[in-house]
Formats: structure tokens, sequence, C-alpha cells
């Protein structure tokens, strides 16, 4: 029953550092200004309309 333990060790291991990644993402992702966003938003529909030409 020891390896039992051990799997659910790692399981919980595992959900604890995918919850570290988002959590970091997240943070990341809120650290834009609403101007950036915009920005960055109009780069990316300006190489859209570049390539579908």
């Amino acid at each position: 029953m020891r390896w039992w333990k051990m799997l659910g060790l790692a399981g919980i291991m595992g959900v604890a550092a995918t919850g570290v990644v988002i959590a970091r993402a997240e943070r990341r992702r809120r650290a834009y200004t609403p101007e950036e966003i915009r920005t960055r938003l109009r780069e990316r529909v300006h190489q859209a309309d570049g390539r579908s030409s």
C-alpha cells in the first residue's frame, strides 16, 4: 500500500504545481495596462490582415 501513498502525494504535488503556473500566468496577464492591451490587440489585427491578403 506504500506505493499508493506515493502516487497520491505525487498527484497532489502535480496539482499544486499546476496551480502555481496558472497563478503566475494570471499575474503576468493582469500586469498589462489597458493601453498596452489595446496596442497588442491592434498589432495582432494588423498581422492577421496582412496574412489574409
